[in-house]
């Protein structure tokens, strides 16, 4: 009967089921971010996550971050940097990210307007992005 349940199921419903759905998300999610340089480069607002694999709040935020990237990739850049990856130890220490998740909104002229550190509510999120668009 629960493989059947299983089976029958939408692919979505199975994946929140599963412990791992949010580092399946947060991977896709970095996967298909925007580039640093492309998004320092062009003029639209940029949220950066710094993130980490092992991060449970990442995880569980993935969802979060991943809707509103749906509902506001063609107006904000969205951007994931690893902080365990050497590549972005420059930009760990510029943005002075002490901790994970940490999301900083720059400006379409890139400059920082907002940074958070942990678990934030989408509300928070749509205000800021209303806010510089």
């Amino acid at each position: 009967a629960l493989a059947t349940l299983l089976l029958t199921r939408p692919a979505a419903s199975v994946m929140s089921m599963t412990p791992i759905s949010g580092l399946v998300t947060l991977k896709a999610m970095a996967a298909e971010s925007i580039p640093y340089e492309q998004a320092i480069a062009n003029q639209k607002p940029t949220l950066i996550e710094f993130y980490a694999d092992w991060c449970t709040t990442c995880q569980s935020m993935s969802a979060t971050v991943d809707e509103l990237h749906q509902q506001y990739s063609d107006q904000v850049n969205f951007v994931m940097l690893n902080i365990d990856d050497p590549q972005w130890a420059r930009q760990v220490a510029d943005f002075h990210a002490s901790g994970v998740p940490q999301f900083t909104l720059l400006s379409s002229n890139q400059q920082s307007v907002n940074t958070w550190v942990g678990k934030v509510p989408k509300p928070i999120f749509k205000t800021a992005f209303a806010e510089v668009l």
